[in-house]
C-alpha cells in the first residue's frame, strides 16, 4: 500500500469537492467559492489525481458523481464540519454550562485562607463544574502543572522560567502569635518577651532555622525552636494551651480558626515580607477557560484580603 504524502495535500481541494456535490457544476461551485472557473477546473483535475478517480462525469450542463464520489461525500462532509465546528470555531467559554473540572494549585497558607471564597465564587457562576484544590510548593509546583494538570496555581512563588507568566495578588506581612490565655505580653511585643517562649515554626521544607535567628543573632540574642510543621494547621493546635510562640503570615492570624484566645502582635525584629502570586503556563494565556477562572480568582483573592484586613 502506497502511504499519501500528506505535505501534498491541499485540504482546500475537500471543500472543492463539496461544493461540486452540492452544484454539480463546475462554473456554479467556481462562483460559490468566488474562484475563477479554470481554478475549479484546475482543483477537480488535482482532486482526481490524489484521488485516482474521476469523480465527476459531465451529462449535458450537469457534473454527475461517480460511485466513489459519492461513497466519500458523507466522510468528507464530517470532516469538514469537524474542522469548522470544533479545531477552527471560535474560542468561547460559557461558565454556566461547564461541567468539567477546575483544578488550582495552591499553598498550606493560600487554600488556608482562600478555599472556601474560591469555591463560593466558582459555585455561584459555574454550578456544574467540579473544584480540585491540589497542595503545592516551591519545589514541586512547577511540575505540578503538567502532572495534575493544574489551570492555576496561587502561592509565594515567583517563576523567572518564560514557561509561565505570574500576577502579584498583594503583600504579606508576619506577626507573632501565642496563648494570650498563658502569657500577657504586652503588643507590640518585646524582644525579651519573644525569645523567652519555645518557638513554633511553620517550615515548608522542614528547617529548623530561618532568617529570623540570623537577627537574633545580630542582635546578640538567640531563640529556642522546640517544632515545626509544614502545616498552618498544626501549628494552631500547638499554640493552644502550650508555652509557645510563632510567626505567622498576618492574614493567617486574623483567620477565625485562628481567634480562640490567640494573640498576634507585630514582631521586634524585621522579619520581612512577602508577595503571594497567581502563576500559570504561558501557553495557556489565550484560552477562555483559563481566562475567565484566572480574572475570577484575582477579583476574589482581592475580596477576601480587604475582609481580613477589615475585620482584623
Amino acid at each position: 500500500m502506497n502511504e499519501i504524502n500528506w505535505k501534498a495535500v491541499d485540504l482546500n481541494l475537500l471543500v472543492v469537492f463539496s461544493a461540486l456535490m452540492d452544484t454539480r457544476s463546475v462554473s456554479l461551485a467556481a462562483n460559490k467559492l468566488f474562484v475563477g472557473q479554470s481554478a475549479m477546473s484546475h482543483s477537480l483535475a488535482r482532486l482526481r489525481e490524489l484521488l485516482n478517480d474521476p469523480l465527476f462525469e459531465r451529462q449535458g450542463h450537469k457534473m454527475i458523481p461517480t460511485a466513489k464520489a459519492n461513497q466519500l461525500y458523507p466522510m468528507i462532509t464530517q470532516v469538514l464540519q469537524t474542522i469548522s465546528g470544533d479545531i477552527l470555531k471560535v474560542d468561547t467559554f460559557e461558565a454556566n454550562e461547564f461541567t468539567g473540572t477546575f483544578k488550582i494549585g495552591m499553598t498550606d497558607y493560600a487554600e488556608l485562607l482562600f478555599a472556601a471564597d474560591i469555591f463560593d465564587a466558582i459555585h455561584q457562576l459555574a454550578p456544574n463544574a467540579q473544584l480540585c484544590f491540589t497542595t503545592v510548593d516551591k519545589a514541586n509546583y512547577q511540575d505540578r502543572f503538567d502532572s495534575e494538570p493544574l489551570d492555576l496555581v496561587i502561592g509565594s512563588m515567583k517563576p523567572e522560567q518564560k514557561e509561565f507568566q505570574y500576577q502579584t495578588l498583594y503583600r504579606e506581612k508576619h506577626v507573632c502569635m501565642w496563648d494570650g490565655m498563658r502569657h500577657q505580653f504586652k503588643a507590640p511585643i518585646s524582644l525579651a518577651d519573644y525569645i523567652s517562649l519555645p518557638h513554633a515554626l511553620v517550615s515548608p521544607d522542614g528547617a529548623l532555622k530561618t532568617g529570623v535567628d540570623k537577627e537574633l543573632k545580630a542582635l546578640g540574642v538567640n531563640r529556642a525552636v522546640s517544632v515545626a510543621s509544614k502545616h498552618f494547621l498544626t501549628i494552631r493546635h500547638l499554640m493552644k494551651k502550650r508555652d509557645l510562640i510563632c510567626v505567622v503570615p498576618e492574614l493567617m492570624a486574623q483567620l477565625d480558626l485562628f481567634s480562640e484566645k490567640l494573640v498576634h502582635s507585630e514582631p521586634p525584629i524585621n522579619v520581612g515580607e512577602f508577595d503571594i502570586q497567581l502563576i500559570w503556563q504561558t501557553r495557556n494565556k489565550e484560552n477562555k477557560r483559563y481566562q475567565w477562572l484566572k480574572e475570577l480568582l484575582i477579583q476574589t483573592i482581592e475580596k477576601s484580603v480587604i475582609a481580613y484586613r477589615t475585620e482584623g
